[in-house]
C-alpha cells in the first residue's frame, strides 16, 4: 500500500470527524421515537441503533459510490476540497446540535462538496447525475416520507377503530422496537454509506487506491465512529424528534418508523442519497396530521425546516471560504 501523506492523513481524520458528528446529529433520528414512547430506554435504544447501523451499512454501497464520484467530478477536485467539504459539515452541525436541532448530513455533506468544488474548479465540477439523485432524495423523503405516515397511521386507525389508545399501547410496543430497528437499518444502509463514500474518493485522492471500490476497513472505520457518535451525543436530537415535535404513542411511533424506514431503504437500493432526518420529520408530521394538524408542535416544525433550508446555503458557504483560504495559505 502506498504511504499516506500527512495531509491526506488530515483530510482522512476530518472525514471521520464528519462522520461523527453524523452521529451525534444525524443517527440518533433512526431511534428518537421508539425512546420518546418509551419503548426502549436511551442507552438499550443506542445499543440497538450502533449494531443495526453497521449491519445496514454492510448491506451495500450504491449510495458511497453516487457521493465518491457522481456529486462532484474526481478529475477536477483535489484533497483540499474533500477538507473544506468536511470542515463546513463539522462547524454547521455542530452548531445545530447545541441547539438540538436535527440536521441533514446528507444535504450537508452534498453541499459542502458543492461549494468545495466550485472553489477549486468552477461550476463544471458538479456532475448532473449525482445532483439529480440528490433532487429525487429529496422528492422521496418529503412526499413519501409525509404521505407514508398518513398512510400507515390512517389504515392502524381504522383497522383498529374499535380499540381505545390504552389497548393499542402494549400490543404496538413490540412492533414499534421492530420498526425502530428496521429504522436503524435503513440509516446505515443510506446515511451510514455516504461518508464512507467521502473517505474513499479522499483514498483515490490521495493515490493511496485507484478504484472507488469500497474497502472492508474503511466500512468498519466508519460505522464505528458514527456509532461513537450517537453514544455521546445523541439525547438533544432524540428529545426534539421524538418528544418535542408531537406526543407519540407507540402505533404512532411505529407508524412513521416503517413509513420513513421503508423509504429510506428503497433510495438505498437505487443508490439515492436521502435525508433520513427529513423522511422521519415528514413521517412524524404525517403522523400527527391524521389526528389533527394542531397536534403537530409546528413552532419546532419551522425550527427544523428552517435549520433544512440553511443547510445547503451554510454548508455551501463555508466549504468554498475554507478551500478558498487553503488555497490562499498554500499561495
Amino acid at each position: 500500500m502506498p504511504e499516506i501523506s500527512l495531509e491526506l492523513a488530515a483530510v482522512l481524520l476530518l472525514i471521520l470527524g464528519a462522520e461523527f458528528v453524523n452521529g451525534w446529529t444525524d443517527a440518533p433520528n433512526a431511534i428518537a421515537t421508539v425512546v420518546g414512547t418509551k419503548s426502549l430506554s436511551p442507552r438499550q435504544a443506542i445499543l440497538m441503533a450502533s449494531v443495526l447501523n453497521l449491519a445496514g451499512v454492510l448491506s451495500g454501497t450504491a449510495v458511497a459510490g453516487t457521493i465518491s464520484k457522481g456529486i462532484v467530478d474526481p478529475k477536477v477536485i483535489d484533497l483540499a476540497t474533500v477538507a473544506g467539504a468536511m470542515v463546513g459539515i463539522i462547524i454547521w452541525s455542530t452548531f445545530a446540535a447545541r441547539w438540538g436541532i436535527p440536521t441533514s448530513e446528507s444535504h450537508a455533506l452534498v453541499a459542502g462538496l458543492a461549494g468545495a468544488g466550485l472553489a477549486t474548479a468552477g461550476p463544471h465540477a458538479l456532475l448532473w447525475a449525482g445532483w439529480k439523485k440528490v433532487m429525487i432524495g429529496l422528492f422521496f423523503s418529503t412526499v413519501f416520507g409525509f404521505g407514508g405516515g398518513l398512510l400507515v397511521m390512517a389504515l392502524i386507525y381504522w383497522l383498529f377503530r374499535k380499540h381505545s389508545p390504552g389497548w393499542l399501547k402494549p400490543r404496538f410496543r413490540w412492533l414499534q422496537i421492530l420498526s425502530s430497528a428496521f429504522m436503524a437499518f435503513s440509516h446505515g444502509s443510506n446515511d451510514g454509506q455516504k461518508f464512507m463514500g467521502a473517505f474513499t474518493l479522499a483514498l483515490v485522492l490521495g493515490g493511496v487506491q485507484n478504484s472507488f471500490d469500497i474497502p472492508k476497513w474503511v466500512i468498519f472505520l466508519c460505522a464505528g465512529t458514527m456509532a461513537v457518535g450517537t453514544m455521546t451525543g445523541g439525547w438533544k436530537i432524540m428529545q426534539t424528534m421524538g418528544m418535542k415535535m408531537t406526543r407519540l404513542e407507540t402505533h404512532q411511533g411505529f407508524s412513521a418508523e416503517l413509513a420513513a424506514a421503508s423509504t429510506i431503504e428503497l433510495a438505498s437500493r437505487l443508490g439515492i442519497p436521502l435525508s433520513t432526518t427529513h423522511t422521519i420529520s415528514t413521517a412524524i408530521m404525517g403522523v400527527g396530521a391524521v389526528r389533527r394538524l394542531s397536534a403537530v408542535r409546528w413552532g419546532v416544525t419551522a425550527e427544523i425546516v428552517t435549520a433544512w433550508i440553511l443547510t445547503f446555503p451554510v454548508c455551501g458557504l463555508i466549504s468554498w471560504l475554507v478551500v478558498k483560504a487553503i488555497r490562499l495559505i498554500a499561495g
